[in-house]
């Protein structure tokens, strides 16, 4: 995720880390050199070949076209990532709510630290297993023994979690420690738990079908390279700047698509899973009483992970 200070509009004018503009320069580039060359044969070109010349109502028709099909692919790809906001929002809310009950219950019996600890451990697992790292060394500080190499080289390793944290959680009703209605409410929300696991899971594994990428790919570029062709006519060398730009906003709402559509990743715009974990664990140990064993995931320049 991007984090930065609010800065003035004209500021945002030149902005260059955080924007896309990077990742489309070298077809921004391409644009302008057609469009160059476009301007300086354009006397040329409608001399000789007139009946052939393009115009910008051609391009008008394609634009809007084209102008739908991208606000439907960023519609889908920000819905994407807004669930995913919405499933890590919810794990926040339901780790509370378990370190609420079982904190009121009994604040002081062992099981009950270990059940915060593997709240905890929970999100660590889903941030582990939703960006493909093969270590977590959160967990080796909260996982027992026996739990972390069950895990360890584990594919699913939050559902080996969840099941653990039903365990306990049921070895304190056998108990006595908290009451029947109690540990329903209780496997109630490890219930959600399952689902914001699933959730995540289906999100990270169900891609937007790869034919829409090449559509609009092959779309958008051939759109942006043909454009200098069809506004010579009319704008003369008012051409290369004016169809950079047009390209500039079709080729950067590409980008974007791009990057919201996998949230869970390391791109500028994806979440920032490290820093939410966190916020997760301080939630629960301030409920506990107890200080938070490290510190919080610091901003690499204007990037937060």
């Amino acid at each position: 995720m991007i984090v930065r200070s609010p800065v003035p509009w004209f500021r945002l004018l030149f902005v260059w880390n955080g924007s896309v503009l990077p990742r489309i320069l070298s077809r921004l580039l391409l644009v302008f050199l057609i469009a160059l060359l476009a301007a300086a044969a354009r006397h040329w070109w409608l001399s000789s070949h007139g009946d052939s010349a393009l115009s910008i109502p051609t391009f008008t028709l394609l634009g809007v076209s084209l102008a739908i099909f991208l606000g439907f692919r960023n519609s889908v790809s920000y819905e994407r990532f807004w669930e995913a906001r919405k499933l890590w929002g919810g794990l926040l809310v339901v780790n509370r709510s378990i370190a609420r009950q079982v904190l009121a219950a009994a604040p002081q019996h062992p099981q009950v630290a270990q059940v915060l600890d593997l709240i905890c451990a929970f999100a660590y697992a889903l941030k582990a297993q939703l960006r493909e790292e093969p270590e977590c060394d959160h967990m080796q500080r909260l996982l027992p023994a026996d739990l972390l190499d069950e895990v360890d080289g584990a594919r699913f390793r939050p559902a080996i979690i969840l099941r653990r944290l039903g365990q306990l959680i049921l070895q304190l009703q056998a108990e006595g420690v908290i009451s029947e209605w109690q540990w329903q409410a209780l496997d109630q929300k490890l219930n959600t738990m399952s689902e914001v696991l699933g959730g995540c899971e289906r999100i990270g594994s169900t891609p937007i079908p790869y034919t829409y990428r090449v559509l609009l790919n092959r779309t958008v570029t051939i759109y942006s390279l043909l454009l200098p062709m069809g506004l010579v006519s009319s704008i003369g060398w008012l051409t290369p700047p004016i169809a950079v730009f047009i390209a500039y906003t079709y080729l950067a709402l590409e980008v974007i698509g791009e990057e919201l559509e996998e949230p869970f990743g390391r791109e500028g715009n994806d979440l920032p899973l490290a820093a939410l974990c966190h916020t997760i664990e301080l939630a629960v140990r301030e409920m506990q009483g107890r200080p938070m064993p490290v510190t919080a995931p610091q901003p690499q320049g204007i990037y937060l992970y």
